[in-house]
């Protein structure tokens, strides 16, 4: 819900309620009733709530839970978490469809798996990664000349 996006939000960016407050042009008490859900802010008070957390109004106002019990905070604007999936006996996953529509994934199209051993796994459609590469082999080679 809100009230606890916002909580999560203004914690983990170090403001207080009445900075926050300050930053939108309203009352410490205003912003108060906001963190309670005791009141909602208006559309444009949304806003600019997402824009001084860098965030969208969407992420602002659902609340993305793990395993329907800890919420989670909401994503950066262009960021998305698509919940869970589990990997079978054989090693596949399977990717939710929200996620194959929005990047137009199909059956057999290549994914480049990409690796961190600290922060974990990325897979980006062959593609694009070939693109990006291109591109930063034309500009590795324009510095050299």
């Amino acid at each position: 819900m809100l009230k606890d996006n916002l909580v999560i939000l203004r914690n983990v960016n170090g403001f207080s309620q009445e900075e926050i407050a300050e930053k939108i042009g309203i009352s410490r008490q205003a912003y108060a009733k906001w963190e309670t859900g005791a009141t909602v802010p208006d559309i444009e008070k949304c806003k600019k709530l997402a824009d001084i957390y860098g965030t969208t109004i969407d992420s602002l106002i659902e609340t993305t839970t793990i395993d329907g019990e800890k919420t989670i905070l909401p994503p950066p604007k262009g960021k998305n978490i698509w919940g869970f999936v589990t990997i079978n006996e054989r090693g596949q996953l399977i990717i939710p469809k929200a996620v194959r529509e929005m990047f137009k994934l199909s059956g057999g199209q290549r994914l480049i798996v990409l690796t961190d051993e600290n922060d974990g796994i990325a897979l980006v459609p062959a593609e694009v990664f070939e693109e990006k590469m291109k591109n930063v082999m034309e500009y590795a080679s324009m510095k050299n000349e």
